[in-house]
């Protein structure tokens, strides 16, 4: 093979595709002068497909090349909707996926997964990482140069962040975000969790197509990540997977344009580098977004990577990006972020077999990591919203910034829930914003107090936009936040349900 030869192919290529919806590869051989195989040709071509709209289906030994349909938005049918909720109900790593796992323990340490010597190893890793975690300033440093390091993600870490992406994605869906062919970019994909999240959803869907590429700056976490997320996508799965590019991150890396959905899940709390420099590394990613894509960053709902996220999403936002969800700006007016610690919370997981093994010990607590909490931010280069609704003019709410001029008053406030149930059977305790709070404010209803006109409350979901009439204000000195007292008298419902009706 010649470089002439190359640049034939795939002019012949570009040229046939004009011509024909479809044709068979082994077609364009005739197009150059060299001999050269079909396999050769589908070498040449095969990373060409995406960017020119093509697709080729394997036939025996050649392949069809068609031209593809311009993507449509996804709607989930009903069977489909089903599947996913049945996993929802259960969430679990795949057996076939946990096997692929232990099976890459048992490679990289030339041992059985649940050997002793093994499990005590991992148990060390996951010890190491949570210790690094916890540290601040330059003495926190995290990271996956080790394979021990990346086998104790695999048992410990790696669970719930993958059911937990699975969330989010089916949130996009549900949203109608997704097209019915789709570019992926994961940025940090560790082993490849996304990757692997993503391939299980759409197991779970009938016609839905992605391609994913990502960036990983280890060594450990790119062999990890070719191990297992090739087999598990399969071979004629709707999902292609692209070979990790080696890359940092915050040194502009080279990736591909018009991506549909880039992702950040748990990796910018983990760079050591200055906040600036973190906002400008994701405005220089996001310009290789689709104008109608999405950035999806996640990060763990403790106060402080919780906190410093949405600080990094309001400085984005000065950079001209919008957000989607889950804030709603609903009096027109941006936060600043500096205080707001809100996340989502989903039903566990089921731990893994391995995970078991890892927490049989007297101490099993500190290797058990079944419970899905997560701070997350949809980011647009456009100005949709997953919350339209906005306060009317001359409407009789209280902006949350004023209430402290208010304590022991009843009035009406509205507001997005921002968070899950913080409280107890007994006291239902909820996060709320709307956008002005100079402090933490919550709802607080309880349980004796729970009718059908304020039970709203209780069935809203992370970032719905709820009216409040009738609540006391009271003030907690000890946390300096506001309380929004819901009692029987209090009405609590969907902002703008009255106008929807009409």
């Amino acid at each position: 093979m010649t470089a002439m030869s190359d640049r034939e192919i795939v002019s012949a290529l570009k040229y046939v595709s004009r011509m024909k919806p479809s044709f068979m590869l082994s077609e364009l051989r005739d197009y150059t002068k060299d001999e050269v195989s079909t396999a050769d040709v589908y070498r040449i071509v095969e990373p060409l497909l995406d960017e020119t709209g093509l697709r080729a289906v394997p036939e025996g030994e050649d392949y069809r090349i068609e031209r593809l349909p311009k993507p449509a938005p996804l709607a989930l049918g009903k069977e489909e909707l089903e599947r996913v909720q049945t996993f929802f109900k259960a969430p679990r790593v795949p057996r076939k996926l946990e096997r692929l796992i232990e099976n890459y323990v048992e490679r990289k340490t030339h041992r059985q997964y649940d050997d002793p010597a093994v499990l005590e190893k991992l148990r060390q890793a996951v010890q190491a990482q949570k210790t690094q975690y916890w540290k601040e300033g330059k003495a926190r440093k995290i990271d996956y140069s080790s394979g021990y390091s990346v086998l104790g993600y695999l048992a410990y870490q790696f669970p719930v962040y993958f059911v937990q992406f699975q969330h989010v994605l089916h949130d996009l869906a549900t949203d109608g975000l997704l097209k019915d062919r789709i570019k992926v970019l994961d940025i940090g994909t560790g082993p490849g969790t996304v990757p692997l999240a993503i391939v299980d959803y759409y197991n779970r869907l009938d016609r839905a197509e992605a391609t994913v590429y990502s960036l990983e700056k280890y060594d450990e976490n790119i062999e990890a990540y070719l191990t297992l997320v090739p087999e598990y996508a399969g071979q004629k799965g709707r999902v292609r997977i692209e070979k990790p590019v080696k890359a940092d991150l915050m040194e502009k890396p080279p990736v591909p344009d018009g991506i549909d959905l880039m992702v950040f899940s748990n990796v910018l709390n983990e760079i050591d580098a200055p906040f600036d420099a973190k906002v400008d590394a994701v405005v220089e990613l996001a310009s290789h977004l689709a104008p109608d894509g999405n950035i999806v960053i996640i990060e763990p709902a403790d106060k402080e990577n919780s906190t410093r996220m949405r600080r990094l999403v309001r400085r984005l936002l000065d950079k001209g990006l919008g957000i989607y969800s889950p804030c709603a700006f609903i009096w027109c007016d941006k936060c600043k972020a500096d205080m707001c610690w809100s996340f989502e919370e989903k039903d566990d997981i089921q731990p893994t077999g391995l995970m078991k093994k890892l927490a049989d010990t007297e101490e099993s607590y500190k290797y058990l990591n079944t419970d899905i909490k997560f701070s997350y931010a949809i980011l647009r280069k456009d100005t949709l919203t997953r919350e339209k609704y906005r306060v009317p003019r001359r409407a009789s709410y209280m902006r949350l910034a004023m209430l402290k001029k208010h304590v022991e008053k009843r009035l009406n406030v509205v507001a997005a829930v921002m968070s899950g149930d913080l409280g107890d059977k007994k006291d239902h305790v909820f996060k709320i914003c709307d956008g002005t709070p100079a402090g933490p404010t919550y709802a607080m209803l309880a349980q004796y107090n729970v009718k059908p006109d304020n039970e709203a409350l209780l069935k809203a979901k992370y970032g719905d936009v709820l009216e409040f009439e009738n609540v006391l204000v009271r003030y907690n000195k000890e946390n300096d936040s506001i309380n929004l007292l819901v009692s029987k008298g209090s009405i609590v419902s969907p902002a703008g349900a009255e106008e929807n009706e009409e």
